[in-house]
């Protein structure tokens, strides 16, 4: 694992009611499992005085991001609701960078898409890291195969030193196998899987 200390974040990536209860709209199923993995690893962060910010999707009820509006996904954290909520037993602190707001693809925690024309634009993590004096990451969280897999892609192109925690991630694996096809795109990417 990376060590972490006061260069290295901490990202946690969408450990959200919807993704990670049974009961979520867009359940993923090993995130129960996962979840007690990602808050060691929280720990072991915070006691090494490491930045620990957390992503949230964060959608408003209607979105071209949702099959109800002719996108791919069923309604999911929507905004102020129990599905955009952290699951409970998430034992996390910090900044959190919503993804999502306006209605975009919200996949990465860095950037945004318009799922109309495709414009990407930024959201506030990269700008965050760099004020703190950031040069290294490591991500646990949900889904290996969206979220994970983007956020960690951007961060290796973005500069940084980006380390995958593989037993504090989860996939949604829609196709058999895009989990792993996700991990090998990170690797490709730059991304560390330890």
């Amino acid at each position: 694992m990376t060590e972490f200390g006061p260069q290295t974040a901490l990202i946690v990536v969408d450990v959200q009611n919807d993704f990670a209860d049974p009961s979520g709209s867009l359940f993923v199923p090993g995130a129960p499992a996962v979840i007690p993995i990602v808050n060691t690893i929280i720990t072991e962060a915070q006691d090494a005085g490491s930045l620990i910010v957390r992503t949230q999707d964060w959608h408003p009820a209607v979105t071209p991001h949702f099959a109800s509006s002719g996108g791919i996904w069923p309604d999911h954290c929507v905004a102020d609701t129990w599905g955009a909520a952290f699951h409970p037993d998430l034992d996390a602190d910090g900044p959190v960078v919503r993804k999502g707001v306006g209605g975009e693809d919200g996949y990465s925690g860095f950037t945004i898409r318009d799922p109309e024309t495709g414009a990407e634009s930024p959201t506030d993590l990269e700008e965050l890291l760099r004020g703190n004096g950031i040069t290294d990451i490591v991500i646990v969280g949900l889904a290996t195969d969206y979220c994970v897999a983007a956020t960690a892609i951007d961060g290796a192109r973005l500069g940084f030193t980006t380390t995958v925690a593989a037993d504090g991630i989860a996939a949604v694996d829609l196709r058999p196998g895009d989990g792993a096809r996700a991990v090998a795109s990170m690797i490709q990417a730059g991304a560390r899987i330890v």
